[in-house]
């Protein structure tokens, strides 16, 4: 039987955590192509990108797969090195690393990019059932949306990414003493539901690196705190909410100097914080020809949808493909109780409304761009869409089409 007053808890991870360093520079090396190819005159739909990122003490690796204009490939199926390089050390730069264990300027960066597989390539360019391009692999996505926020998402990962978005603005702005914060932080949020409703914050987690060695938990409560009351807005923080700001002190060495990162570790605060299921694919260093990234962008794009136009106050919907083949496998809607529509006739409407096929995704999203760098921290969901393109699986735009469906 389902709960209905029950405690729920997400986190979040800054832009300078070490797996959203990598996340970031993966992202830029997608970007890096995208761009280069509209300067080049290759046709975007041909880009393949599959980046990975390794960070550590002083040194990031860059590896895997692309097919990128010549003007950056050399003659022996590798990449130039100089432009991924520079990408890489203008994201670090960026998300504010001048530390003496992770400085933009004097990290070892080993590019380790190479052409795309052939094996992969012919299954992506030609699909087997359809005059289109093929699913770049086999896998299931999870898109969900409901009504705790206008955002549409659930309410603990929200917040626990707003809280830190807000700092991190702060600390670039300089102002008073968050800017002496540093860049690697994680926030973690409990609201507390009644009737499937959040009604207030039981508790915060907040550990943010900090530049000042002298500082310790209760200074930094009392710079982060105003902060963190006006980010959650409305939603009330209980008189006896338990605060838990740097619960095992100093933090002052962080980002990859303090711990390693890789590209994909933090598929979870990715998406919905754990309120919805996830497929397990990861997103960033991904050109879209990967349903891993495209479909689970179309599946929110639903979703978000659904719920826009009324049909119910949560929606999970799940696509499935096959490598090679563009039409998905199966397409399933859950309205967890809270339907005013059927969902089988739902399941068939969004297959009509949608071209759902990596191609259809791809054109219906405006996805051939270089818009993936700014997804790399505080959630690929629950974003405001942006006047380039950016965050297009957030517009309500099929709300009309669901409502002509039934």
């Amino acid at each position: 039987m389902a709960r209905h007053s029950y405690l729920f808890t997400s986190e979040s991870v800054s832009e300078g955590h070490p797996d959203k360093v990598c996340d970031r520079i993966s992202d830029e090396i997608v970007d890096l192509i995208y761009r280069e190819a509209e300067t080049a005159g290759m046709n975007a739909w041909d880009v393949r990108v599959a980046c990975e990122t390794l960070t550590t003490t002083n040194k990031v690796v860059i590896a895997g797969e692309v097919r990128a204009p010549e003007s950056l490939m050399n003659g022996d199926g590798g990449v130039k090195q100089e432009a991924f390089v520079a990408a890489a050390r203008d994201a670090i730069k960026s998300i504010g690393y001048e530390q003496d264990g992770f400085h933009w300027q004097n990290a070892q960066i080993d590019v380790l990019l190479h052409g795309q597989s052939a094996d992969i390539a012919q299954g992506v360019d030609a699909a087997s059932d359809a005059n289109s391009e093929g699913a770049g692999d086999q896998g299931i996505m999870f898109g969900y949306a409901c009504t705790e926020t206008p955002a549409l998402m659930p309410a603990p990962i929200y917040y626990s990414h707003k809280i830190l978005e807000d700092l991190a603005a702060a600390r670039h702005a300089g102002e008073g003493d968050v800017g002496k914060l540093g860049p690697d932080a994680k926030s973690q949020v409990t609201v507390r539901y009644e009737n499937d409703k959040p009604v207030e914050i039981t508790s915060i987690v907040l550990s943010t690196q900090h530049l000042d060695d002298s500082w310790d938990s209760n200074k930094v409560r009392s710079v982060v705190e105003p902060y963190i009351r006006r980010s959650v807005g409305d939603l009330k923080i209980a008189d006896d909410c338990a605060w838990h700001v740097n619960p095992t002190g100093k933090f002052v060495i962080g980002g990859p100097d303090g711990d390693a990162g890789l590209t994909g570790r933090k598929i979870v605060v990715d998406t919905y914080g754990g309120a919805a299921p996830h497929g397990g694919g990861a997103f960033s260093g991904k050109d879209t020809t990967k349903v891993d990234r495209s479909a689970a962008y179309a599946s929110r794009y639903l979703a978000k949808n659904v719920v826009a136009a009324g049909f119910a106050d949560r929606c999970t919907i799940q696509l499935s493909y096959a490598i090679g083949v563009a039409q998905p496998l199966s397409v399933y809607v859950d309205l967890h109780g809270t339907g005013k529509v059927d969902e089988a006739a739902l399941e068939k409407a969004l297959a009509e409304v949608m071209d759902l096929s990596p191609s259809g995704i791809r054109r219906a999203l405006d996805l051939n761009k270089p818009i993936y760098a700014r997804t790399a921290a505080y959630g690929h969901f629950g974003r405001e869409p942006d006047a380039d393109g950016g965050f297009s699986w957030e517009k309500t735009d099929l709300v009309d089409a669901l409502k002509a469906s039934f």
